[in-house]
This record gives C-alpha cells, sequence and structure tokens, in this order.
C-alpha cells in the first residue's frame, strides 16, 4: 500500500469517539485524517458540529464506512460486532472499542472470519508506563515471575465523567466495571505474560437492573497465578487501580493507569523517570495508537491489541459476570 493519508471514519460521538476524534486532528494530517462522524443521536451530532465543525458529519454508518479507509466503531457494545462486520465486507479495515462484543459465541465467529484486518482499542498496547515495566522486566529487576495481583475500585458507578452514558454504562447487558476497566489489566497481563485461562470467578449484582458493583476471581496468564478483585463505593477516588507483578527477587506495578513502579529492596516503590498523571499520558499513548492504526490500514505490522488478545479478555471478562 501507499504511504498517502489514512482516511479514519468514526461510528459513536460519545466519550470515546470525541476523544480519538481530537486525537486524530491533532495528528500529521500526511498520516491520518478525521474523514466523517456518525451517531444515531441528534443531540450528540448537534454537540459534534459546534465543536468540530470542520469535520464531516455523515447521515448514517454507511456513509462512514464508504468514507474509511479504517472505520473506528466507539458505539456501545452490543452494536461493535455489527459495525465491524460492515467494514469489513467493504473492504475497509476496523478499529473498535472494547469489548470486542458482549456474546463471546459471536465474538469468536467473528474473529474466525476477520484475520488480521481489525484491532481493539486497549490503550496499554502503547503506553510507557507499561514500556517501562517491560523494560524493568527485561533486565530481570524482579527475579522469576510469582504472581499477578490486580485491583480495582470507585466511588460510584459510571464514573461522574461518564454519566451521559449511564443509560447502558450502568446495565448488566451491556456495561459495567468489569467490561470498562477490568478488561484493561487482563489486556496487560496477557500482553506481557501470556494467554488467560483456568477462570474461577464471580461478580455480585445487589441492585437490580444495575450493572455489577463487587467481582472476585483467579485465574491464570501463560503459568502465572492471577487474583482479581474489584469494588464500586469502598474507596474515596473516583477511579483507583493497581496492577502489581510479583516476582521471587522484587515486584513492579502500575497504579491509577499510568504511574509505573518498582519495589526497591527496602521495601519502597519508585516511580519510573518519566512517571506522569494519566491526564498527561493519555493523549502521547492515543498518538501511539493511531500510528499503530495508520499500519493497520496499510497492513503493515503493528502493536495494537490484536482480535485474539481481545476475545481472549473477552471470554475472561463475560465468564466473570456470568459467575
Amino acid at each position: 500500500m501507499t504511504n498517502k493519508s489514512v482516511a479514519i471514519g468514526i461510528i459513536g460521538a460519545g466519550i470515546m469517539g470525541e476523544r480519538l476524534l481530537n486525537a486524530i486532528l491533532q495528528q500529521d494530517p500526511a498520516l491520518i485524517r478525521a474523514c466523517g462522524i456518525w451517531d444515531p443521536s441528534p443531540d450528540a451530532m448537534r454537540r459534534m458540529e459546534r465543536t468540530f465543525p470542520d469535520v464531516p458529519r455523515l447521515p448514517d454508518a454507511a456513509a462512514v464506512t464508504a468514507a474509511s479507509e479504517c472505520v473506528y466503531v466507539a458505539s456501545p457494545p452490543a452494536s461493535h460486532l455489527g459495525h465491524a462486520r460492515a467494514a469489513l465486507a467493504a473492504g475497509k479495515n476496523f478499529f473498535g472499542e472494547k469489548p470486542l462484543s458482549v456474546d463471546v459465541t459471536d465474538a469468536r465467529a467473528f474473529v474466525a472470519e476477520a484475520g488480521n484486518r481489525g484491532a481493539v482499542n486497549f490503550p496499554f498496547a502503547s503506553s510507557f508506563a507499561v514500556a517501562a515495566l517491560r523494560d524493568w522486566l527485561g533486565k530481570g529487576e524482579i527475579g522469576t515471575p510469582r504472581r499477578i495481583d490486580i485491583e480495582v475500585g470507585f466511588r460510584i458507578w459510571p464514573r461522574p465523567w461518564q454519566a451521559d452514558a449511564v443509560a447502558w454504562l450502568d446495565r448488566p447487558q451491556q456495561g459495567g466495571f468489569t467490561r470498562e476497566v477490568v478488561s484493561h489489566f487482563l489486556f496487560l497481563a496477557r500482553r506481557l505474560v501470556g494467554p488467560l485461562h483456568g477462570l474461577s470467578g464471580q461478580a455480585s449484582f445487589p441492585e437490580a437492573g444495575k450493572s455489577e458493583r463487587h467481582i472476585a476471581a483467579t485465574l491464570r496468564a501463560g503459568d502465572l497465578p492471577v487474583t482479581l478483585s474489584g469494588a464500586v463505593g469502598a474507596m474515596t477516588k473516583d477511579d483507583h487501580n493497581v496492577w502489581t507483578l510479583e516476582g521471587d527477587r522484587g515486584a513492579v506495578r502500575l497504579c491509577d493507569w499510568s504511574i509505573a513502579e518498582r519495589r526497591l529492596p527496602d521495601g519502597s516503590w519508585q516511580p519510573a523517570p518519566d512517571a506522569m498523571p494519566n491526564e498527561r499520558a493519555r493523549p502521547l499513548a492515543l498518538k501511539r495508537q493511531l500510528e499503530g492504526v495508520a499500519r493497520l490500514a496499510r497492513g503493515e505490522a503493528h502493536h495494537l491489541a490484536t482480535l485474539e488478545e481481545a476475545l481472549n479478555v473477552q471470554e475472561i471478562v463475560e465468564g466473570i459476570l456470568a459467575g
């Protein structure tokens, strides 16, 4: 393929659609450009007109697909695979939000038919903090890896900045923090250690019609045991998470999305020299994600989360929720 600018069309003008569109507009247009956006909500489209007046607002999803070389799907989860299949049928590539789907059987069928023409937006694939973890592991900082611990917690769910999506984000059919947040840390375990398997877990749904409020699970990433816990209402911070990899000579961890730390011999934790809060780290990771999208659209090797990785994460997530 040529190195001309890659046209990205966006289906879904919610938080993630707007976030990625803004990131595209900050990229070099010789690499990647926004060719249009569509959302079924008239209010969302009016917001796009006010915020991004120069980006074409297209009449439907089919028009986005027709205009694109790669279709970015940021609609609610149950609609992801319908848009993804339409993109592939039109000869386009697909880059989508997680989860891949909420139907594991359908997701398996899609991955089997899609080949290498899609990827999923797990930004840890482009994270500088994750690169620091990988570097420490490569240097043998922790010795032989022994186990992974994942802990997530929220003051309320959805988080305050997600309030506009509460209609689906706090419903058991498509929403919940396990799909939206825990999936990122499961992806991290899979990417750094190995395939996820051997799940034993459960979720608690104490409020009728609402998404889960507690989860607890054990599984394995490759040969390593993984323990996972998550809860809503157990802390004062809106969003807190810690992913820890313990070894026989030390440990490394990722805190609050973007702070990589290693444990020193005295037991204290030392941040990576370039550690930064997520508000600063997120745009840098999105830039690298979009560089990967351009490579995906050109048929080149990329570092993005593959469909197989996303499917493995989804299998574990849906297994926890079903338990």
